[in-house]
């Protein structure tokens, strides 16, 4: 009987990289050259054809091809607003955007407030999230209370915040509504579960003999979470609040119910500024501005969104958070 022999590429881990490279600038010239006929319609296709072309080079197998068929349209899907985004942006507008002291002030706002958020998640979240990786009675309604604000729309969500946190809620002597506390709690609100999470998943994937050593051998409680679970954790923890000021960076609805504009201290003015958060700045830009100017506004956002989040990855990667020794 005859046997059919197929030929595949093998590459190692160093044979991939050039690879990659010469993947991704066939895939970049091919989208300017699409994007000067004004066709970015071909784009598309090619994208799509020219990874399943790759697929079935390298392993010629239907199942890959066709999950990296089916996985390139999600990536056109995704991709392709913002490489025409970033293609389609006025430089002029840019640089006239980003002298604007409006956009600084906006773009301070936009990172110290979510940082707060962040923390706030942090610091109230970590323990939770070990309590929730140990299992107690009644965790699943925790938990479900946990993940409510995944599903709650936004602007509903900066409903609840006025009415638990407003005038007649938990604390009626403290000012929420347009105030950088009503800010934050709103953040806090939707980006919480992101920190308790990602945390309780780093807890959950611990060995339990490694805190059970340390106990055996005379430490408490206290101590074998500060030396053992939490040194161990740390990714997890970081990962958490990476992810909540992300999603506390990204949030409109709820922010633009409870603070559309807040006075904060801004240390270059030496004094109290009052701004909008990133997303309610963009969408007012967008009304006043139109399509351009909104969009150089966000260009800006995103370009520093993105840089301060390679940092973070960079800092939190394992090579760098355990010293190179793992």
């Amino acid at each position: 009987m005859a046997t059919r022999t197929e030929t595949r590429f093998s590459l190692d881990g160093v044979g991939r990289v050039p690879l990659a490279v010469a993947f991704i600038a066939v895939q970049a010239l091919a989208f300017v050259a699409a994007y000067t006929a004004g066709r970015p319609t071909w784009y598309a296709f090619f994208m799509i054809g020219s990874t399943a072309v790759t697929a079935y080079v390298l392993h010629g197998d239907s199942f890959v091809v066709a999950a990296a068929t089916l996985g390139s349209i999600l990536m056109v899907a995704l991709g392709l607003p913002l490489f025409l985004f970033v293609a389609r942006q006025q430089p002029s507008i840019i640089v006239e955007k980003a002298l604007n002291p409006d956009v600084h002030q906006m773009l301070y706002l936009g990172v110290y407030g979510p940082l707060l958020a962040a923390i706030v998640s942090l610091v109230f979240g970590v323990p939770l999230a070990h309590l929730l990786s140990k299992g107690f009675a009644g965790q699943q309604l925790v938990e479900s209370l946990v993940d409510l604000p995944l599903v709650v729309p936004h602007s509903v969500a900066g409903i609840l915040i006025l009415f638990g946190f407003g005038k007649g809620g938990a604390f009626p002597n403290v000012t929420v509504l347009g105030s950088m506390v009503g800010m934050v709690l709103a953040m806090t609100f939707v980006s919480a579960p992101y920190a308790v999470n990602a945390t309780r998943e780093a807890f959950e994937s611990i060995n339990d003999r490694l805190e059970y050593a340390s106990r055996i051998h005379g430490a408490s409680r206290w101590d074998t979470f500060r030396r053992v679970t939490a040194p161990l954790a740390v990714r997890g923890m970081v990962t958490g609040g990476v992810l909540a000021w992300a999603r506390a960076v990204s949030e409109f609805g709820a922010v633009a119910v409870v603070a559309y504009s807040v006075s904060f201290f801004y240390p270059p003015a030496g004094g109290e500024v009052t701004t909008q958060h990133a997303p309610v700045f963009v969408y007012g830009t967008y009304l006043q501005g139109g399509l351009a100017e909104s969009g150089a506004v966000a260009f800006i956002l995103l370009g520093v969104s993105a840089l301060i989040f390679l940092i973070i990855r960079y800092l939190t990667s394992d090579s760098t958070t355990t010293g190179g020794v793992v």
